[in-house]
Parts: C-alpha cells; sequence; structure tokens
C-alpha cells in the first residue's frame, strides 16, 4: 500500500499511541482481539532517524472500523488510566473474553477496567450499564453504581439484580 496515502488520508481525529520499540507487536496483538480489523500500513526509519534505519518508525491499523497509530517514539512517555479506551458490550461472553484477552499480561482492575501488557488502559463495559447508572429512578440509579463499585469485570446479572432492587 501506498503508505503516503495511509498516513494522510486518515480519519479526521485518529488516536495516536506512543510505544518504546513494540508499536507493531501492540497493533497486531489488538488486531487478533477485535473483529473487523487489520495492520494497514507499515513505515520504517530511514536515514534522518531518530530510530535505527529499517527500524519500525510507524503502524496503521483498524480495530473495529477505528482508525490508530501507533509509534516508536522511545522510552520517554507511558501510558496512564487517565486515557482509556471504551469498549461497549452486548453480552456477558463478550464482556468475558475481551477482559481475558486484553488483561493477559496486564492487570485488572476495578470497574470494568484493564490495563493491556502495553500499559493502555481499557474499558470493557456492558453496554446496559451506562442506561442503568443513568436511570431516571434514582434508587436504580444508586443501586447500580454501588454494585458496579464492588465489581472488577462487570457481570450483568448482578448489575441487572441490582437495578431490580
Amino acid at each position: 500500500k501506498d503508505m503516503a496515502r495511509v498516513e494522510t488520508h486518515a480519519h479526521k481525529i485518529t488516536p495516536f499511541l506512543w510505544y518504546d520499540g513494540k508499536a507493531e507487536e501492540a497493533a497486531r496483538f489488538y488486531t487478533s482481539i477485535f473483529e473487523n480489523s487489520e495492520i494497514l500500513g507499515i513505515s520504517r526509519y530511514g536515514d534522518a532517524g531518530p530510530g535505527a534505519k529499517g527500524s519500525v518508525m510507524t503502524v496503521t491499523f483498524t480495530l473495529d472500523g477505528q482508525r490508530f497509530i501507533a509509534l516508536n517514539g522511545g522510552p520517554d512517555f507511558k501510558f496512564n488510566p487517565s486515557v482509556s479506551f471504551f469498549i461497549s458490550c452486548e453480552t456477558q461472553s463478550e464482556v468475558d473474553e475481551l477482559w481475558e484477552k486484553l488483561s493477559a499480561g496486564g492487570e485488572k482492575s476495578q470497574c470494568g477496567w484493564v490495563q493491556d501488557r502495553y500499559g493502555l488502559s481499557w474499558q470493557v463495559v456492558p453496554s446496559m450499564l451506562l442506561d442503568l447508572v443513568g436511570d431516571k429512578d434514582a434508587a436504580v440509579a444508586q443501586r447500580v453504581m454501588q454494585a458496579m463499585l464492588r465489581m472488577t469485570k462487570i457481570d450483568i446479572a448482578a448489575i441487572e439484580k441490582a437495578a431490580a432492587g
């Protein structure tokens, strides 16, 4: 593929992720997890650097149709949970599968959050949860919020039970 075209004709807003030498590995990991995902192109450092000539500079890829660019930028910056990717899931099996795959080699946290092996944070959340925590019945919203705050991986049946009272 024409690398210049891949890099410059992206969506108007494209998440740009900084890695320390693992951009291609991370992109391949993510595209193996999500459907409708692929590596679109890889660009390499040339004589001007700053990376070693021929080494991967950027990887352009899609996850479920959303374009991303991963950069091998070096050790200067690390991910932190102040930025995360929210994954809206329809079923408990989808929550379970993504939770396990994304947390493998990383860390599981509270309220559906995981940090993958590269340090990137993800929120694996059933779509119905947002509706329930914003329910017009304040008692329902409160019970759901209290239940969610006690969870690591979100359990849809427990959330539904809390909503019902």
